[in-house]
């Protein structure tokens, strides 16, 4: 197991002391996807109006309520295919709505910076295909869980370039970070798939 690898696990496992909370409030995964949800689209609406601080908050809670319905779905033996593709499918368009509303806020509040509209255009591409390949090749019988840079890495790093965008390049630099590394994880993918499929 890799360092990143025990990483991730030791993050999810951050969920856990909140699942008997959870548990005695009734509430169900898919209500935790729909909130999680929502705020993702709050988030959205902060950024395209220019309210970037806050929208870096708002990014890292849209995050952790997505650990928590997969999490509370497990605890709770509420574990569906449907509900694991739902989730998965408002999880795709959370991310793109967030980075739409960059795109919105470049082209009217950001002084229209070229470099910014480019890298958006450029991660609206790159992170769904991280996902996308994972599902192609599961769908066919093969393992993807391989890659540098999964949702939780995106997340992580657009809510710093949010949360210190006051400082001058932040967010741009965290929009190159999630393209690049969103490619090159596509490729990481691409490759454990291919080695796979040799076999």
């Amino acid at each position: 197991m890799t360092k990143l690898t025990r990483a991730r696990k030791s993050a999810y496992h951050l969920t856990e002391p909140i699942m008997p909370l959870l548990v005695k409030t009734h509430i169900t995964p898919t209500t935790l996807t729909w909130i999680g949800f929502a705020t993702a689209l709050g988030g959205a609406v902060l950024i395209a109006s220019g309210h970037l601080f806050i929208a870096g908050f708002v990014v890292l809670a849209s995050g952790f309520l997505d650990m928590l319905d997969g999490a509370l779905a497990r605890h709770t033996n509420q574990v569906s295919r449907f509900g694991a593709i739902f989730d998965s499918t408002l999880d795709r368009i959370s991310e793109a709505v967030l980075l739409l509303g960059i795109l919105v806020f470049y082209l009217f509040l950001g002084n229209q910076s070229v470099i910014g509209i480019l890298l958006v255009g450029l991660a609206l591409v790159g992170s769904p295909l991280v996902s996308y390949i994972r599902a192609r090749a599961e769908a066919i019988g093969l393992e993807c869980k391989v890659g540098l840079f999964t949702r939780a890495e995106r997340v992580i790093v657009l809510a710093a370039g949010l949360l210190l965008s006051h400082l001058g390049n932040a967010l741009i630099i965290a929009l190159a970070i999630i393209a690049v590394f969103s490619f090159i994880t596509a490729g990481q993918r691409l490759s454990h798939v291919l080695k796979q499929a040799k076999k």
